[in-house]
C-alpha cells in the first residue's frame, strides 16, 4: 500500500488546521510514494522506538509527538535528532506525527471518557469553524461521583493504568468540577480556574505552577505527560487496523520516561 493512502486518511480525520500554530504535525521523514506493509505506533520517536521499528522491519512509524518540533540545523550522526533521522532513512522507515490536531479532535474526548466526566465543555477554545462552532484543548465537566482529591488520585490511576500521580493541594478537598488537559498543562491552569474547576488533571506541573493553583483554590493532579497521552497508542492502532485491515500494526509498549527511586 502506498503511504499517501494512509496519510490521506489521517489528514482527513485529523486536519493540520486544528493544530496549534507552533506545532509541526504531518510527515516528518519519508516519501508519500513509500510502500507500507508494517506500521508501528508509539507516543514518541525515541531511540528505543526506532530500534523496535528496525527489528520488526516497519515501513512507517506513527507517533503522537513530532520528532521535528524544534529547529534542526543539520542532519548528521553528531546530534541525537540527526542520528534518529539517518537511522530511519537508512532502514526505509517513514515517520508521521499527529500532535495537537489529535489533542483537539480526539485526545480530549478519550480523556474525558476515561474519567467519565459529565456535562463537559471545552476548557480552552483555540478556533472557530466556518459554521460558527468552536473547538479547543482540554475539557471541564462534573465528576462521576462525590469524592475527595485523594480519592480522585486513585480514580485517575485506575482510569489510566498508572502506579502513581502527584497531588498539589489537600487530599481532603471535595471535588465536584474537574478539568482535564492531556500532556503538558501548566498553561491551562488559568483556563481551569476560569471554568471554576475544583481540580485539574494534567501533566508536567512545576513547583510554582502547583503552588499558585492551590493558592487560588484549585487542586492539581499531575499524572505525567505520558500518564494520560499513552492512550493514543492503542487508540490509533485500533483505528488503523479498522481502516486498513491488510496492514500489519504493532504497538510499542512504553512506560514513563523516568523511574522514581
Amino acid at each position: 500500500m502506498k503511504m499517501e493512502k494512509i496519510i490521506d486518511r489521517l489528514a482527513e480525520r485529523y486536519p493540520s488546521i486544528y493544530a496549534m500554530n507552533w506545532d509541526n504535525p504531518g510527515l516528518q521523514v519519508g516519501k508519500s510514494s513509500h510502500t507500507v506493509k508494517k506500521v508501528m505506533i508509539a507516543l514518541d520517536a525515541t531511540d528505543h522506538v526506532i530500534q523496535e521499528c528496525i527489528s520488526w522491519e516497519a515501513d512507517l512509524l506513527v507517533t503522537h509527538h513530532p520528532l521535528l518540533l524544534s529547529g534542526i540545523r543539520n542532519i548528521t550522526d553528531g546530534n541525537f535528532q540527526g542520528r534518529k533521522i539517518l537511522a530511519m532513512v537508512e532502514n526505509g522507515i517513514a515517520h508521521y506525527a499527529i500532535h495537537t490536531n489529535y489533542d483537539v479532535l480526539k485526545m480530549t474526548e478519550l480523556a474525558e471518557k476515561a474519567l467519565k466526566l459529565k456535562k463537559t465543555q471545552i476548557l480552552e477554545i483555540t478556533g472557530i469553524r466556518d459554521d460558527g462552532s468552536v473547538y479547543g484543548i482540554g475539557s471541564v465537566g462534573i465528576a462521576s461521583g462525590k469524592m475527595t482529591a485523594g480519592a480522585y488520585c486513585e480514580y485517575v490511576k485506575k482510569a489510566f493504568g498508572l502506579k502513581s500521580v502527584r497531588l498539589f493541594g489537600s487530599p481532603d478537598k471535595d471535588i465536584k468540577r474537574v478539568a482535564v488537559s492531556p500532556g503538558s498543562g501548566k498553561s491551562m491552569i488559568g483556563s481551569a480556574l476560569a471554568a471554576n474547576a475544583d481540580l485539574l488533571v494534567t501533566g508536567d506541573i512545576g513547583h510554582h505552577d502547583g503552588l499558585d493553583a492551590v493558592d487560588q483554590g484549585m487542586a492539581v493532579i499531575d499524572a505525567g505527560h505520558y500518564g494520560i497521552e499513552h492512550i493514543f497508542v492503542p487508540e490509533m492502532a485500533q483505528e488503523l487496523r479498522e481502516a486498513f485491515p491488510d496492514l500489519k500494526i504493532k504497538e510499542v509498549k512504553e512506560r514513563e520516561p523516568f523511574i522514581v527511586v
